[in-house]
Parts: structure tokens; sequence; C-alpha cells
């Protein structure tokens, strides 16, 4: 049997993808076979989908029942009981008296035609892999960072593959470019959903490894957008948001039908979320890095028994996690009794003056830890988290195994601040002036940083407002030290404090 691509389908049929693929997701058209298109296609797509020939007449008798006034779900009800294999060639349209016996058997019609576009998984059990609907998971500065082939299709233009750079990834540049986007009025509609949806983000949508159900609950939202395709229809979408620490995830559906499997689907939460991460390519992006090491922890170790040392370990874990979380920070692999966090470019604030304003008030947070052990072991050790903080532009990738997700950055930013917290000691914090040079002048303002000098007299005196090359602040010749070569060169500054 001679098969039909979708292109062939959809320029002999006059739809738009959008259409064929909703068709495809209502049951109305079989799933397509994917397969590489042959050299006849005159197409760039490394893949196609084909569709048997009766696809065009199935399409044909929608269009009729349609403009008959039949509503979608009806369209379902009448074209289900046929299946796939006959090649109905009359479009008769359907009798009044017909449609009414439909309506009134519209209670288990309405259950398949949930079930239908969930068939190989169940409605219980959608999972993103087998997800029918147009689907992507963007930043919070609406950039893609992860996309399914029926949105790439049918949304976002038909791309080949996301660029690596963040900053040509912005989701109306690839709409623009798509069926829809070329419509002054869809565009528009398009663009006030994601400003919207920029607005959503609160502080309990951050928290992903939330396990109460009424904050799950808020962080799904449910939004009404109707496009008008090239062939002069109105599609209706209903398309649902999901958001996390990590981004929004949005799916567009059909505006037919309830979608408890969809909905069942974005409630686990940490489920999501996981899967989204392990499909995420490598991105480059601008980032601000976040490098805290307790100092003196071989000494503090030998002095505490073993569970002692634990408990304040993950009790320092624990009372900087939210911190760094109000902040938009990023958790990245814990190395002993470290902390290591990325901020990343955020709509609406500087990610490196929260980079700075973080370690700040982690720092307040550790001198009440510190305080509360002298009182509880009554010692005299001071626990300090001495840190480093840099920015640049490094990959972000993603590091995963079965049941845990983990982000890490390559490349000098992250080493380089893990090299400033060994500058610091007594719980200072040590910023490069690089990362100095990127807040804004009122930023600026509220830091007090600088490095200390010897005058004349040899005293020890401030210098505010200046900055300092590592080889002049440490003896690199030291075995210590010796590490701290590869950044002898950098400028660099010692944080004060942040009003």
């Amino acid at each position: 049997m001679v098969m039909l691509s979708s292109l062939e389908v959809i320029e002999t049929s006059g739809i738009s993808r959008a259409t064929l693929h909703n068709y495809v997701a209502l049951g109305l058209l079989p799933k397509p076979i994917i397969r590489n298109p042959d050299d006849s296609s005159n197409t760039r797509a490394r893949q196609l989908g084909y569709f048997p020939p009766d696809a065009i007449d199935r399409i044909e008798r929608i269009k009729l029942m349609k403009k008959e006034g039949l509503t979608m779900a009806d369209i379902f009800r009448h074209m289900s009981r046929e299946g796939f294999e006959a090649s109905p060639t009359q479009t008769t349209a359907t009798p009044r008296f017909e449609r009414e016996r439909d309506s009134r058997s519209a209670d288990s019609a309405v259950s398949r035609s949930t079930a239908a576009p969930m068939a190989e998984t169940g409605s219980l059990r959608l999972t993103i892999d087998k997800l029918p609907y147009p689907a992507y998971m963007l930043n919070y500065n609406l950039e893609l960072a992860w996309y399914n082939e029926e949105a790439r299709v049918s949304l976002l233009g038909d791309f080949d593959r996301l660029p690596a750079d963040t900053k040509e990834r912005y989701v109306l540049d690839f709409f623009s470019r798509g069926v829809y986007g070329k419509s002054v009025e869809n565009f528009e509609a398009f663009r006030q959903l994601h400003k919207q949806l920029g607005r959503e983000r609160s502080p309990d949508t951050m928290n992903v490894g939330s396990r109460e159900s009424d904050k799950a609950a808020r962080s799904i939202t449910e939004w009404p957008l109707c496009l008008r395709s090239p062939d002069g229809e109105n599609e209706h979408y209903r398309v649902y948001t999901s958001y996390f620490r990590e981004g929004i995830l949005v799916v567009f559906t059909d505006d037919v039908d309830s979608h408890q499997g969809l909905l069942g689907l974005l409630e686990r939460r940490d489920d999501v979320i996981r899967n989204l991460l392990k499909k995420r390519l490598p991105v480059l992006t601008d980032v601000a890095v976040i490098v805290a090491d307790l100092q003196n922890s071989v000494r503090i170790c030998s002095e505490l028994p073993p569970e002692e040392y634990f408990e304040l370990i993950n009790q320092i874990w624990a009372t900087m996690e939210p911190i760094f979380r109000s902040y938009y920070g990023t958790h990245g692999k814990h190395v002993g009794d470290g902390l290591v966090y990325y901020f990343f470019p955020q709509p609406d604030s500087n990610y490196i003056y929260n980079a700075l304003r973080c370690a700040n008030q982690i720092r307040e947070a550790m001198r009440k830890i510190s305080k509360e052990w002298q009182l509880r072991k009554n010692w005299v050790n001071d626990l300090y988290l001495n840190t480093g903080i840099n920015e640049g532009q490094e990959w972000l990738g993603i590091f995963h195994i079965e049941t845990k997700v983990e982000f890490t950055v390559l490349g000098d930013t992250i080493n380089h601040a893990a090299r400033l917290s060994d500058i610091a000691r007594h719980g200072s914090m040590w910023a490069t002036k690089n990362l100095m040079a990127k807040l804004t002048p009122e930023e600026r303002k509220t830091v007090r940083f600088g490095v200390k000098r010897q005058n004349r007299e040899e005293h020890e005196v401030f210098v505010h407002a200046s900055y300092s090359r590592v080889s002049e602040l440490v003896d690199l010749n030291s075995p210590r030290h010796e590490k701290l070569r590869d950044i002898a060169a950098l400028a660099v500054t010692e944080i004060v404090e942040i009003a």
C-alpha cells in the first residue's frame, strides 16, 4: 500500500500541521509511521510521518461534519466506530437523529475519547515520553530547554535542533517562524500567553520536592488559547502549565474533553521533572557559581562523634537550602562538607546580584549555627563557611542515574570559584573582578568590597572598591597554595557586606 507523507497529507487536504496532530491526538487519524523520507520528498526533515491513503478521505469527512456544526467530540463519537482500515468515499452528512442518538450515549463515548490518545500507556499512567500533545519546557527567561516532536513540527517552526546558546532559544522567535507565527493575531495571542506564564512564578512553585498537595495544585494552571490556522479555521487549545524550580512545562491540548490522564501526570512532579531533566541536552549559558567549604573540617570531624558531625553537616545543608532557593539557586554536586550552587539569568532580577546576596545571607545563617554549637558543646570553635563566587559562560549539563538527577557546570568558572574558597578564611567571601563589573551601578553601591593592603608604616588597611591579583595575596611558592598558581593573575576582591 502506498503511504502518504505528512507533507502530502497537509498539501492535499489544506489543513495545518497543528490540525493534523490534533486529529491524531484525538484518535480521528491513526498514528503515523515514522521513517526516513525518500529522495523525491523534497524536504530537509530527517524523518517524516506516513499515513494510509484513506487519511485524506477521513479529513474531508471531518471538514464536512465541522461545517454542519458538529463538535469535535461528536465527530469522534461518530468516526471512532469505523476504525482505520476502511477507506470511505462518501462524504454524506450525519443524519440529525443519529447525532441525537450519539449525544445520548455521550457518557460512554467520552471515556473512549479521553483514552484514545493514550492507548499505549493508559490514561492514568501517561508519561512524558508518550505525551500525544505539543509540549515544551522553558526556563524563566522563556527560553526553550526541551520540546517534543509534536511541538517542534506544529508550533515551533519545524527546526532541526536547538542552538547551544540559551540566548538563541527564545520561544517567541521559534513560534514566529512556524505555521501559526506568520499571523500577527496569532503571534500576539501567543506572546500574551507566555507573558502571563512568566508572572505566575511564586516561591511555592520553586519547591520541586514538595509533597504538599495544595502546592502541587497551585503549580498547575490552565489557559485558553485560540489560534487561526492558515486555512482560516479557529483552533482552540487548552494550555496546561506546570511550574518547577528549573522552569515551566507547557502542554497544548485539544479543547474538547477532560484530560485527567495529563493532570495525573503533572501531579507526579518528581517523576516529571526527573524525566525532563534526563532529556535536557547540554547548553551554553551564563552562570554565577557559589562554592562554600567548611573551614577546619578535618579538625571538627576529629573532635565530634561521627553521628554529631553528620548532624552538623546536615543542619548546614538544611539551613542553607531555603536561602539558596529564595534567590533562585540550583544545587550542584555536594562534595564532602562543601556546597555548590548555580545561579542562572532570571527575567525579574540580576542573577549575579542574587548570588552575592545569597552568599551574604548564608554567612549570617552560619554565625547562628556556630553560636548554637558553641553553647551545645561548650567549645570555643567558630564554624565558618569560606566562600568563592565567580561568573562566566559555561556548559550546563545533567548527570543522572535511575533515581537521581544532578546539575553540573563544566569549565573554569566553577574551578576558579573553588580556588577562591581556598583563599577565603574565617567565613570571608571572595569574588572576581569580572563578576563585580557585571553589577549595575546601583547594585554595586550596596556592596562594600575591597582588599586589605599594607601602608608605608606596614599597617594593614582596608582599601574600599579595590582589587588585587591572587599572586599578591598569597605565597604561591608555599605547598599549601600550589593549586592557586593557575589563577595567579586573576583579579579578585573581598565582599565585606551587602546593605
